[in-house]
């Protein structure tokens, strides 16, 4: 796996790569990782705090964390740690939902063609791929955002799932 280490106000040293890369490689027990497979992780240094943001590009979408601490090396440990835990949850419910289809995706190697590149930029685009509903409120978890756009599989429509604050999820339809 290709572990990219960039910082904002702050310069990168050996000792941080070093603990990236070798936290990071607990996720061949979890998933298909080779030598295509980017792992971005950015720090970030403020006056009281260290933030680390940890985004992996799978086969299956994206996977991403990011913690606070007083120090890198805390920062970085809390930011695996709930990576571990979103990777373990999601393993389970792609189980529970999806048994053939999606968890061999899953655990399967990708090809050196189908190997995603994914670079860090300022603006976002993104093509409302189609998808069910239960697909797009999967990708919305695994990304650990509160909504997520999609084209609907049987309108053909661009729709938006998101989280409710009472709980559940609610669906706009174009």
């Amino acid at each position: 796996m290709k572990v990219n280490v960039r910082g904002k106000n702050v310069d990168i040293t050996d000792g941080m790569r070093t603990r990236a890369e070798s936290k990071l490689e607990f996720l061949d027990r979890y998933i298909a990782v080779d030598d295509e497979t980017v792992a971005n992780v950015l720090v970030k240094i403020y006056s009281s705090y260290h933030k680390v943001e940890v985004t992996i590009a799978t086969k299956i979408g994206l996977l991403r964390a990011e913690a606070v601490a007083d120090d890198y090396y805390s920062a970085i440990d809390v930011a695996l740690d709930k990576l571990e835990k979103q990777i373990k949850k999601h393993k389970s419910r792609l189980t529970d939902h999806h048994k053939d289809s999606l968890v061999t995706e899953f655990l399967e190697q990708t090809d050196k063609e189908d190997a995603v590149v994914q670079e860090l930029v300022r603006t976002k685009s993104i093509d409302a791929e189609v998808m069910t509903l239960d697909e797009a409120i999967l990708m919305m978890e695994m990304l650990g955002h509160t909504f997520f756009l999609y084209t609907d599989d049987e309108t053909n429509r661009v729709a938006l799932v998101y989280k409710r604050d009472q709980g559940g999820y609610g669906l706009l339809e174009t």
